[in-house]
């Protein structure tokens, strides 16, 4: 598959700790992210995916990237609907509705750094990088890399959300993918 990331692209490496949240992104086309903990830019071109040890043979990679179709702020407890109960279901998420998602020719390694929080780099470094050391945009270039992240800070209120139609999937379909363990009757 041909990639849609340009050399220019903005974009934030974001950690998927279990397989269930890539999942998610993958079939629903959204990631959660903790306001509290959030970074400061949110409005980016795409999300890499790093995976951490949960994903076994295929931990502490980027392998999957997607687009960036738009953002809103919600609580856990709507993301995650079985989930009403969770200690921070009142709690306020960025849900970041996304593009399909794309497979990295290679994936992006990490040699040492198994414990990484958010990183912003650029499509350029994202497409060269061999290991995750190798998406630190370094010297004059950083410079240009904050003035995009301030660019897109002052266009925040020009970002909209995406529509997704959810509808279409079936009560067992979504328990299954979600992980709840409901007993459905037979349709």
């Amino acid at each position: 598959m041909a990639l849609s990331l340009t050399p220019a692209s903005l974009v934030l490496v974001a950690v998927v700790t279990k397989p269930r949240d890539l999942e998610i992104a993958r079939v629903f086309g959204w990631y959660r992210i903790p306001l509290r903990t959030a970074p400061k830019v949110v409005a980016v071109d795409f999300l890499a995916f790093y995976q951490t040890k949960a994903f076994d043979a295929a931990k502490w990679r980027i392998q999957y990237i997607a687009p960036v179709t738009g953002h809103e702020l919600t609580t856990r407890g709507q993301l995650l609907r079985e989930e009403v109960d969770h200690p921070r279901a009142n709690d306020e998420y960025y849900k970041i509705q996304l593009g399909p998602l794309e497979e990295l020719s290679e994936p992006v390694l990490s040699e040492k750094w198994f414990r990484i929080t958010f990183l912003y780099t650029t499509g350029e470094y994202l497409l060269k990088a061999r290991i995750i050391n190798d998406l630190v945009v370094q010297s004059e270039e950083r410079q240009i890399l904050w003035k995009a992240l301030r660019d897109r800070m002052s266009q925040e209120d020009k970002y909209q959300a995406g529509k997704v139609d959810d509808s279409s999937l079936n009560d067992q379909v979504l328990a299954m993918l979600l992980g709840i363990n409901n007993n459905f009757e037979q349709q």
